[in-house]
């Protein structure tokens, strides 16, 4: 049973980059450690979450949106425009304690709605690991699986994806 709480969610700018680099070590390494290599695992995180890599989404037109729930930082979400009608969820994460508690639909929600009030008539796709068990969130969500497809990214290492959609 989730309840749904109250939360807070604004949108980040690079003066949040380091907020969101201690929220993503332990939200990103507690879904992917029994998915993914802990060489891959240090290869990712650096790759997503290194200082020049999260200022380099701000400047390329990433949006983040921060989740707090009484002052504290809990998740995040983001997502940016990739085609006229066509934008991409790149990341969804709640700290592992406050997973199951609603702050992940309330991240979907807050990142649907900008979406769809910057552009109506939107889809919004993501990619999730065919292993990850936040599968079923996004289908709860009510996104639906579109393709599937292994996506080399670099290092010798691979994300094994569904590309997951939905029309705003």
């Amino acid at each position: 049973l989730i309840h749904y709480i109250m939360t807070n969610i604004p949108h980040a700018t690079p003066t949040d980059i380091p907020l969101i680099r201690s929220l993503a070590l332990p939200t990103f390494s507690n879904t992917y450690r029994s998915i993914l290599s802990a060489e891959q695992l240090d290869y990712m995180l650096d790759m997503m979450y290194s200082e020049e890599s999260l200022h380099r989404q701000f400047a390329e037109g990433h949006h983040y949106l921060l989740a707090f729930v009484d002052d504290e930082a809990v998740g995040y979400v983001s997502y940016n425009r990739e085609a006229a009608l066509l934008y991409h969820l790149q990341k969804i994460y709640v700290l592992p304690s406050r997973q199951g508690e609603g702050i992940g639909k309330c991240l979907f929600d807050a990142a649907c709605a900008a979406v769809a009030a910057e552009c109506p008539g939107a889809s919004i796709e993501l990619n999730v690991n065919r292993n990850n068990p936040a599968l079923h969130f996004y289908e709860r969500m009510g996104m639906t699986r579109l393709r599937s497809g292994d996506f080399d990214i670099g290092n010798g290492f691979f994300m094994n994806d569904y590309i997951m959609g939905l029309r705003l």
